[in-house]
């Protein structure tokens, strides 16, 4: 597939409080695909499943479907998966998991950047989602099993 075009109201990372920033689905890409990042997909192993996947992202969940507790062992798992001195952007279903662990990859040394949007994007006026960004309707790499 071939790399997102820059933009340039979408080619720099947003500020953000307790992390590196917010960056749009197209950087995140750009910066995953050219090895500037490591891509890491903290949604439930069950949304990946169903939903779809980032071939080559590192899955690597928050928090695991039914009890919704964040994994205590993450840290520890982020800075495996992130070698040092690479950056990591984090994504999950609308950008809301992943600022959280932004902030704890940041508190375990690692540049961390919140992927906005997430891989589905927000809910439109009917409640669904996938129709309003995201990293799949972007066209951005992904598979469904």
């Amino acid at each position: 597939m071939n790399a997102p075009v820059p933009s340039p109201d979408r080619d720099q990372p947003r500020p953000a409080e307790g992390y590196a920033g917010d960056v749009t689905p197209e950087l995140a890409c750009r910066w995953w695909q050219a090895g500037e990042a490591v891509l890491v997909d903290v949604r439930t192993d069950a949304e990946r499943e169903w939903v779809g996947f980032v071939p080559g992202a590192v899955p690597l969940a928050w928090k695991q479907w039914p009890g919704m507790q964040v994994d205590p062992d993450f840290g520890a798992r982020i800075r495996q998966a992130v070698p040092s001195g690479k950056k990591v952007v984090l994504l999950c279903r609308s950008g809301v998991r992943s600022i959280a662990a932004a902030k704890l990859a940041t508190q375990q040394g690692v540049e961390a950047y919140n992927i906005l949007e997430g891989f589905e994007g927000d809910a439109d006026e009917q409640g669904h989602r996938g129709r309003k960004g995201g990293w799949r309707l972007r066209g951005l790499p992904w598979r469904q099993n």
